[in-house]
C-alpha cells in the first residue's frame, strides 16, 4: 500500500521521501511519480528488517533541516504462522517489523513534529485488530492502540496521528506474505487506491481512526458489537484453508 499512498500524496501535490528495500524499484517508483505530478521525490534504501536501516530512516525523520510534515509508518509483512510453536523465530521477527519498528519511527517522528508544533503521522493497522484472528491482528491491535495513545500524547501540540484500518486490499502484500487467499469472498477486496483515498479524507477531516470503506466499517461495527460466539465463527471461516 506504500505506492498508492505515495500516488495519493503526489496528486495532492506533496513532495516525497521513498523507503524501501529494493533501489531498483524505488528508482522507478521515483522517476513515475515525478514524471506525472511534476513533484520532487527523494529515494532511501533501507531495510527495516535491519538496525541500521531502521536508524537511517530514524535519521531522516529527526532532521529539521529539511522536515518530514507527513510520515506514512507502512512497515509491515505477512504474519499467519501458527502461534502454537516451539520455535517461535517468524513471529519474533514479525512482531519486531510490524510493532516495535513503527513505534520507533513513529515516537521519532512525533518527537520531531513535537518540536515544529505541526505534522501527520499515519500508522498502517488493520481492521484485523479488532478480531481475533492470529499473531498479525494481535500485532495491529497492539500498533492500533499505539497510534490512538500517541494522539493523545502529542495532540495539543499540534501533531496529528492516525491508525490506518484497512480491510482486504489488493496488492503484492498476501502474494509475498506466501499465505492463501482463497477463503476471502472476492466482493471483500477494494482497490488500494481507492482505500488511500478516503483514508487521506478522513485525516484531512482530522480523524484519529480511519476506517476507510462502508464495506470495512461494518466490519468493524460487527467486530466490535456482534456476540462472540459470531465473531468467532466468522473468523473461523475466514481463516479457513489460509495455510
Amino acid at each position: 500500500m506504500g505506492a498508492a499512498f505515495a500516488q495519493a500524496l503526489a496528486a495532492r501535490g506533496c513532495d516525497l521521501v521513498l523507503v524501501a528495500r529494493n533501489g531498483e524499484r524505488l528508482a522507478e517508483n521515483a522517476a513515475v511519480l515525478h514524471d506525472t505530478f511534476g513533484v520532487n521525490v527523494a529515494v532511501l534504501q533501507a531495510d527495516l528488517s535491519t538496525r541500521d536501516g531502521v536508524d537511517a530512516v530514524k535519521q531522516r525523520l529527526l532532521d529539521q533541516t529539511d522536515p518530514i510534515t507527513v510520515f506514512v509508518n507502512n512497515a509491515g509483512s505477512g504474519m499467519y504462522s501458527p502461534m502454537a510453536t516451539d520455535d517461535a523465530t517468524q513471529l519474533r521477527a514479525g512482531a519486531e517489523l510490524m510493532a516495535l519498528v513503527p513505534m520507533e519511527l513513529g515516537g521519532a517522528a512525533a518527537f520531531a513534529m513535537k518540536q515544529r508544533h505541526s505534522g501527520v503521522i499515519i500508522t498502517t493497522a488493520s481492521v484485523a485488530s479488532l478480531a481475533p484472528m492470529g499473531a498479525y491482528a494481535a500485532v495491529k491491535s497492539f500498533v492500533r492502540m499505539w497510534s490512538e495513545s500517541l494522539a493523545i500524547e502529542v495532540g495539543d501540540y499540534g501533531v496529528q496521528v492516525v491508525a490506518f484500518l484497512p480491510g482486504w486490499v489488493r496488492t503484492e502484500f498476501h502474494q509475498r506474505s506466501g499465505v492463501s487467499t482463497s477463503s476471502i469472498p472476492s466482493w471483500l477486496w477494494l482497490d488500494a487506491q481507492r482505500v488511500i483515498d478516503e483514508a487521506l479524507n478522513d485525516v484531512e477531516r482530522g480523524k484519529i481512526t480511519t476506517v476507510p470503506s462502508k464495506r470495512f466499517k461494518t466490519m468493524a461495527f460487527f467486530a466490535k458489537h456482534a456476540p462472540q460466539r459470531l465473531v468467532h465463527k466468522a473468523v473461523k471461516k475466514l481463516n479457513k484453508g489460509r495455510r
